[in-house]
Formats: C-alpha cells, sequence, structure tokens
C-alpha cells in the first residue's frame, strides 16, 4: 500500500491538479485495477486547512498494489500508450500536473494489526 501526497503551489488551485489528473492517470490507474495489478485506489482532501509546513491538498491518494513489484511494472507504461493514443498531448499535459505542484511524496505503508498482541 503506498500513499501520494499532494502540495500545489501558491495561486495555483488544485483543481488544476486533480482535473489533469482523473483525465491522464486515473485512466491508467483504472487499466491496472482491471489487469489485476492494482486492488484499489482511494483519495482524500482536506476540509479545511492547516498550517504551511503540513499543508497538502490531496492525499492521500492511496493506492493498494496487488504487490511490491506491480508500481514498477511495465504494464502501466503500455497502458498509457494503449489510452492516450496522442502521446504529445498526454506527456505535456502531465508535465503540467506536476509543474502545479510544490512537493509530492509517496510513503510505503504497511497495515498494523491492532487485535494482535
Amino acid at each position: 500500500m503506498v500513499e501520494y501526497y499532494y502540495k500545489t503551489r501558491w495561486g495555483l488551485l488544485p483543481t488544476s491538479f486533480i482535473r489533469l489528473f482523473k483525465k491522464n492517470h486515473f485512466p491508467v490507474l483504472k487499466r491496472e485495477i482491471e489487469l489485476g495489478h492494482i486492488q484499489r485506489v482511494t483519495a482524500e482532501a482536506p476540509r479545511s486547512h492547516g498550517t504551511e509546513d503540513g499543508r497538502w491538498d490531496y492525499t492521500p491518494f492511496t493506492i493498494v498494489w496487488k504487490n511490491a513489484a506491480a508500481p514498477t511494472s511495465r504494464s502501466r507504461k503500455q497502458s498509457s500508450g494503449r489510452l492516450f493514443p496522442d502521446q504529445e498531448t498526454f506527456k505535456r499535459e502531465e508535465q503540467r500536473r506536476f509543474e502545479i505542484l510544490a512537493a509530492h511524496w509517496d510513503l510505503p505503508i504497511v497495515s498494523v494489526d491492532l487485535t494482535r498482541p
């Protein structure tokens, strides 16, 4: 399970990031679900705001992968090529999605069973 954190630059709306995410990246993730490489994808956004140090706009995007090797598999690149034949536009929009960000980090996590001694 990996949590992906995104913080947008001041003056750029988080909605610009999520619009591009939904258009270009989410279809790739949905395809990975269909192929069985991803079990689940969820996203959260804050209802209010916190300090600038701890500010985030979309987090966690939590992806539950089939296994530890799945996030780096070649099928992800193959899926984007099939889903988006206009690769120039796809790459330009993906670059723009990351230009909107002030910070991005990935945090692999493990579940803790609180019922076990």
